[in-house]
């Protein structure tokens, strides 16, 4: 249950992350049309393969109905990757794309922006939470987690894994940040189990492997 919560509350802030931050008015024209030019489709993902577009309602509040942050020490830990992009992040009509494609042994999340990521944050966020507890009650024992750096093949790519021990059992969740041209990449995926799905990932393999591709053809913008 704990499990669950933890990843509920990371996904929440990642499908938000593009309601947080600097307004830009107006509607979807060409920052939109690149988005469109670049966002890969179900027809890029094997046959069988889950794939969903994430929509967004005109004028959602930012974070509304999403669970806070778990609590941490050193502070901020929980949701410090999330908070980095949420906290420079654009938001508009065009802003940003988003879709989830779902394996048997893996969910992810990808959004393709129209605005650069900060890198340096990013890392220095890593660093800092390399060792991190964090918890729902301050009166309840710490959960022990790490952030580690994945070794990426694009210079300037920042990828980690993140993972928490709880009843001596290790749960991880990967994460992915690439800026490309004037566009940025970011992903985060779950280890998630659904035989009903005939095409397995490997994580984190699978997950690089879709990260790269998305960035490939960002490229093109």
């Amino acid at each position: 249950m704990i499990r669950q919560r933890c990843e509920v509350a990371v996904l929440a802030l990642l499908l938000v992350v593009s309601g947080c931050g600097h307004a830009i008015s107006g509607t979807a024209t060409w920052p939109g049309a690149r988005l469109e030019k670049v966002v890969l489709t179900a027809a890029d993902f094997p046959q069988g393969v889950q794939y969903d577009r994430i929509t967004r309602s005109p004028g959602h509040p930012d974070r509304a109905g999403g669970p806070a942050a778990m609590l941490s020490r050193p502070e901020g830990c929980s949701d410090g990757l999330t908070r980095a992009i949420a906290d420079s992040a654009e938001v508009g009509a065009g802003s940003a794309a988003e879709y989830i494609v779902g394996y048997d042994g893996a969910r992810i999340v990808v959004t393709v922006a129209t605005w650069p990521l900060d890198l340096t944050r990013l890392a220095a966020t890593a660093d800092r939470c390399a060792h991190f507890q964090t918890f729902f009650d301050t009166s309840a024992p710490g959960i022990p987690m790490t952030t580690t750096r994945l070794q990426t093949p694009p210079p300037g790519a920042l990828a980690y894994q993140q993972t928490m021990r709880l009843d001596n059992v290790d749960s991880s969740v990967y994460f992915a940040f690439e800026n490309v041209g004037r566009m940025a990449v970011f992903a985060i995926a779950f280890p998630t189990p659904n035989p009903t799905i005939a095409v397995k990932a490997a994580l984190p393999q699978t997950f690089l492997d879709i990260v790269a591709k998305q960035s490939d053809r960002a490229q093109l913008a």
